[in-house]
């Protein structure tokens, strides 16, 4: 080691040493405390070993936990806004055109929700009420419009003339 130098070897890592306080030249490592009661930390301090191939074995993957996605915050129903009216596609082995709707809900979060039923009076800027459910058949629609309410008109009955 050089004179003046403030660098050791400390189980294989260099650690850095600072000054603790202004009043007194003294140089400690670590946890110590100077003469004068003040502490310091070092630069840095020896780094952490990885973890063996056994432990990792046995614990299984480090999976992040993701916050759970709940547009609705656990309400049964919100009312939202229609921005866009959609036309979806279903998954195999079905075949149709599902009628959706982009809505924004009243806490902000805009989702796609379905329109059950045959027809529908929806437009841009119409007001419905929305309720959770998934529609099997259409890939990432979660949410569905509930008839009768608000903006939404309810399902027409068939008239018994028509043949």
């Amino acid at each position: 080691r050089l004179p003046g130098d403030l660098s050791f070897r400390y189980g294989g890592t260099p650690v850095f040493l600072q000054a603790c306080c202004t009043c007194c030249s003294a140089f400690y490592r670590g946890s110590l405390v100077c003469p004068c009661l003040m502490s310091f930390s070092p630069i840095y301090e020896t780094t952490r070993s990885l973890a063996t191939l056994a432990y990792m074995a046995v614990m299984g993957p480090h999976q992040k936990k993701r916050p759970p996605n709940k547009p609705m915050d656990h309400k049964p129903f919100m009312k939202a806004i229609v921005l866009k009216t959609l036309i979806r596609k279903p998954k195999k082995p079905n075949s149709a055109n599902r009628k959706c709707v982009r809505v924004r809900l009243s806490n902000g979060r805009e989702v796609v929700a379905h329109v059950p039923g045959e027809g529908h009076n929806l437009q841009e800027h119409n007001v419905v009420l929305v309720r959770g459910g998934r529609t099997q058949d259409l890939i990432g629609v979660k949410h569905k419009v509930v008839r009768g309410k608000l903006d939404c008109a309810p399902v027409q009955k068939p008239s018994p003339n028509v043949k």
